[in-house]
C-alpha cells in the first residue's frame, strides 16, 4: 500500500507524503551520519494504520539507502522498529528500544 511519494524536504528537514489531500510528515535532525526521527505528524482526517506504517517503513528504506543510521525519538516510530526487527540493523552500535 504505497500510494504515495515520499519526499525530503531538507529545508525544513521533514520527510513528506500527501495522502489523500494531507500532508504527512516525519520531522528529523542529521547529526553526523545518524538520523534523528524526531516527530510523527499525520493528519487528524487522515486515520490509516496502514498508511502510517507504508510512511514510516518509506522513511526507513530511504534512510538505509543512503548508510545512515537512525535514531527514533518519537515514540511511534521507536514501536514501529521494535515491532519490526529487519530494522533494528539501522540503529547505531549501543542503541536498544
Amino acid at each position: 500500500m504505497n500510494n504515495f511519494e515520499l519526499q525530503n524536504n531538507e529545508f525544513l528537514r521533514q520527510f513528506e507524503a500527501n495522502f489523500n489531500g494531507s500532508l504527512a510528515r516525519i520531522e528529523y535532525a542529521e547529526q553526523e551520519r545518524k538520523i534523528f526521527l524526531t516527530k510523527l505528524v499525520i493528519p487528524g482526517d487522515v486515520c490509516d494504520i496502514e498508511f502510517e506504517e507504508s510512511f514510516i517503513k518509506s522513511v526507513l528504506e530511504f534512510i538505509s539507502e543512503k548508510n545512515l543510521r537512525v535514531v527514533p525519538t518519537s515514540p511511534k516510530i521507536a514501536g514501529f522498529v521494535r515491532r519490526n526487527k529487519c530494522y533494528k540493523s539501522l540503529l547505531p552500535v549501543g542503541i536498544k528500544l
